[in-house]
């Protein structure tokens, strides 16, 4: 039995993680680096690279987030007061800590596999930290850099088991078409993932003087430019399927989530108020979820079923 007080101590630490949206940020890094190694040898990943790589996606974005949060306390008081940084359960040094915890892991694992993994994974924690520590306080285009960087990560992942040749000797092709959509849908999905979050926080933000999207210029409108996000993520992820050449499970889970998030973006529309901002914010998560997990299943059905992929192709 766990006792109750080493309950309390792991808890503040694994709420840091968004636990709530754990299964986009592991179906990630788990569906670029199958769908990678799939293009690129035809064949499944090692399972030992296979398992570095996911681990060190997963800490690369989760240590975004416990950043993130050490740098809004003071807005997260307003909106979030049972965050565990607000709440006192875990001090910001111990946080900082933390986060740079999950880099060195991320930043080990993308060095073991890569070289070019690490260069990006650089980008990403910059580009990332940037948003974190100085844009959403001083301009509306914050959400930006957080969607480059979350775009940059399954390109990190990519790399590691489809080397661009940069570093590593040369190359014909640096990324191919289905890998650049998949940071392009990863981006742009990003955008309208973290605006309706910051939709959801508008009040604590308007009262602290930062001039996000929605302080700026509304609900109603960021919920329009969040469902553009989607329209354009959700056409993006068909381009990959149809780039490479992926089967039917890929496209159901695709199609279906696609109609159903923008389903939901839609009524954001209607519906533009902070809890349905931040309602979206999870449906988000669980639509990526979904997606990438149809990739994953059909990057599995066609390594490992004869003909599936002559289904449709």
């Amino acid at each position: 039995m766990v006792s109750s007080k080493k309950a309390k101590t792991l808890h503040p630490y694994i709420e840091l993680l968004r636990p709530e949206i754990a299964d986009m940020d592991l179906a990630l890094p788990a569906a670029s680096a199958l769908l990678a190694s799939y293009l690129a040898m035809g064949t499944l990943p090692p399972v030992i690279p296979f398992i570095i790589a996911v681990i060190g996606g997963y800490a690369a974005i989760t240590s975004s987030y416990v950043y993130n949060d050490c740098c809004d306390v003071e807005v997260d008081k307003i909106n979030l007061p049972n965050r565990p940084l607000v709440s006192s359960q875990l001090s910001v040094k111990k946080a900082l800590m933390y986060s740079l915890f999950l880099v060195i892991v991320a930043s080990a694992a993308a060095l073991y596999l890569n070289p070019e993994s690490f260069v990006v994974l650089v980008m990403a924690v910059a580009t990332i930290s940037i948003y974190s520590k100085f844009a959403k306080s001083e301009t509306f285009f914050s959400f930006v850099p957080v969607g480059i960087a979350y775009g940059l990560v399954p390109i990190g992942i990519w790399l590691a088991f489809d080397p661009a040749g940069i570093l590593m000797g040369a190359d014909e092709v640096i990324l191919p078409i289905p890998g650049v959509f998949l940071g392009i849908m990863m981006c742009v999905t990003d955008w309208g993932f973290t605006l309706s979050g910051v939709a959801r926080d508008v009040d604590g933000d308007r009262e602290k003087n930062k001039p996000t999207f929605p302080v700026v210029f509304g609900v109603t409108t960021t919920a329009k430019f969040v469902t553009a996000c989607w329209v354009i993520g959700v056409l993006a992820s068909l381009i990959i399927g149809w780039t490479a050449r992926l089967g039917p499970v890929f496209f159901i889970g695709a199609v279906i989530g696609g109609l159903w998030i923008i389903m939901q973006s839609f009524d954001f529309i209607k519906k533009s108020t902070p809890e349905r901002g931040g309602d979206l914010f999870l449906q988000g998560s669980r639509y990526r979820g979904i997606m990438f997990g149809s990739l994953i299943l059909d990057v599995l059905f066609s390594t490992l079923v004869g003909g599936y992929t002559a289904i449709l192709w």
